[in-house]
């Protein structure tokens, strides 16, 4: 019994010390290079308001500016898709299977409307199984996965503007 708790105990440490060792580091937020910021897009979207709440979580609620005219700079909003595409049938002609598709199309822009990001798009994909019998719980589970979809695109956004601030 002793040697087995040493056994687990050595191999718990050899991995962590293999983790540490290997430079492994968690993403983190993205470090935004702006003072302020102005996300320009359909208030209620969902990526409006994780950009907004990425923004805030930041550390300097002032980043996020209440317009374009006071901002350094503004994320421009151009368009948002969500599409859903069958992706294989059952015998029977019964959808088996969905691929989520949420497509995002932005710019940023000086107060000036100066375009310093031309316009850049963003697909993201998820595959979701589907059942007719339990069509409430799917229905659930797309939307949670278009949630996801925002939420990443919005911290996919935030890092490209870090990064080609740094560029």
């Amino acid at each position: 019994m002793k040697t087995t708790y040493q056994f687990w105990l050595i191999l718990a440490l050899a991995i962590s010390s293999l983790t540490a060792g290997c430079g492994f580091q968690l993403r983190g937020q993205a470090d935004i290079p702006y003072r302020s910021l102005y996300v320009d897009g359909n208030p209620g979207s969902g990526l409006v308001i994780n950009l907004q709440r990425i923004i805030r979580a930041g550390g300097h609620k002032e980043r996020l500016a209440a317009s374009s005219a006071q901002a350094e700079r503004s994320i421009q909003i151009m368009s948002e898709v969500n599409n859903k595409i069958i992706l294989s049938l059952s015998g029977a002609g019964r959808v088996r299977e969905y691929q989520l598709q949420y497509r995002v199309k932005y710019r940023l822009l000086t107060p000036q409307g100066k375009e310093i990001l031309l316009p850049t798009e963003i697909v993201l994909y998820r595959d979701m199984s589907y059942n007719d019998a339990y069509i409430i719980a799917k229905g659930e589970e797309e939307q949670q996965l278009y949630r996801d979809m925002q939420t990443d695109a919005a911290q996919q956004i935030l890092r490209r503007i870090a990064l080609l601030h740094g560029a």
